[in-house]
């Protein structure tokens, strides 16, 4: 798999996310995790579900002016099968639940606060993604 180069874009994009999670922050007083912001989207609705519903739709909105602006879309490429998209979701979901936070939550968020709970979530995290590639490519050679 050829990953392409792109360090204008990577650097407007991370500066976007960080722009975005120091707004939510200073605004409302939350932290910019993704799956805390969607489950008070989910019934019973969060009481304040009216600024989860604009980021959620930012998420939405911002590849699409992209595109609109560029007349590119995003190349997405998935290596894995179908069920495998969904056993690894599965064990995402089980890893938000045992971490207390999902990655955006502690990596973007929670490193910045300086939380020693969200270092150790990320250090988890990131030798998890490290060991899988590891296995996928060289043990079980899948995926490139």
């Amino acid at each position: 798999m050829i990953t392409t180069f792109t360090p204008v874009q990577s650097l407007f994009g991370g500066a976007l996310i960080g722009l975005a999670a120091t707004l939510l922050m200073l605004l409302h007083g939350r932290i910019a995790g993704i799956t805390g912001i969607l489950s008070g989207l989910l019934p019973p609705l969060a009481r304040e579900w009216q600024w989860r519903a604009a980021f959620v739709a930012g998420l939405i909105a911002a590849p699409l002016l992209y595109f609109a602006l560029t007349g590119r879309g995003v190349a997405i490429d998935v290596a894995g099968s179908p069920l495998m998209l969904l056993v690894s979701g599965v064990i995402v979901g089980i890893g938000v639940s045992y971490g207390a936070g999902c990655p955006s939550g502690h990596g973007i968020c929670g490193l910045a606060r300086r939380s020693p709970r969200s270092l150790a979530a990320v250090l988890t995290f990131m030798a998890t993604a490290a060991a899988t590639v590891f296995v996928m490519r060289h043990v079980l050679v899948l995926g490139g």
